[in-house]
């Protein structure tokens, strides 16, 4: 009996650990593309602006499947999260920023393709305003989801 307690602790560790690593690690890509973002880059930039959303899209992929295991498996109870509309306040965060993020994606997505033919691709000053207002919220969003979880964890909205 104690050992399966040890191994449901280490399993919940690891989960947790797997989501604060992850929201970091999305953080940290969206200074990185916001820093980075320039009219015209040289190859590498650019190549790097598509290594840096891969990135922040697998590291958003897996904190979403990391807080759906902390909600189903290693939280609170479910109800703890669903019945908050904390919870859900800093759901449609994510999902906001998620939708939000496609556009840049998209943006980088089609960079590959010249970049693919030894070409750069062509970025003007009305794309990189774009791109920049488009992450400053994505940064935004991130900033404030630990902070819903914060109020949430402690009971606020219940």
């Amino acid at each position: 009996m104690s050992l399966v307690f040890a191994s449901f602790n280490v399993n919940s560790a690891l989960v947790a650990y797997i989501h604060y690593l992850s929201i970091i690690l999305c953080f940290g890509a969206l200074i990185y593309e916001r820093l980075s973002l320039k009219i015209d880059p040289n190859r590498i930039e650019a190549i790097s602006m598509v290594i840096a959303d891969v990135v922040y899209g697998l590291a958003g992929l897996s904190l979403l499947i990391s807080g759906i295991l902390r909600v189903k498996y290693f939280g609170e109870p479910p109800e703890f999260y669903t019945h908050n509309p904390i919870f859900w306040c800093k759901v449609g965060i994510y999902v906001f920023v998620g939708l939000l993020s496609l556009y840049p994606t998209i943006t980088y997505i089609l960079w590959a393709i010249p970049l693919s033919k030894n070409k750069l691709p062509v970025v003007g000053e009305n794309l990189v305003s774009r791109l920049r207002l488009l992450i400053n919220i994505e940064i935004t969003g991130f900033c404030l989801i630990p902070l819903f979880a914060t109020l949430m964890a402690r009971g606020i909205g219940l």
